[in-house]
């Protein structure tokens, strides 16, 4: 189903990693800033329902 809709495997990069560290904001939980840090980095959208990623720089594509 994946490889139907043409999903990928994103691996986490140093650079993901060293994005995620360097951070600011609200978000505290390790793996969303990992998330944040790749959808920045890759410059990707977030499917989401927390609203706290609309306060980072980054598209937003679905908020609860």
């Amino acid at each position: 189903m994946l490889r139907r809709s043409r999903f990928g495997v994103l691996a986490i990069t140093l650079a993901h990693a060293r994005l995620a560290g360097t951070l600011e904001g609200p978000h505290r939980d390790p793996f969303d800033r990992m998330l944040i840090a790749q959808c920045r980095h890759e410059a990707l959208p977030i499917v989401s329902g927390d609203p706290v990623f609309a306060q980072y720089d980054m598209r937003v594509i679905w908020r609860a």
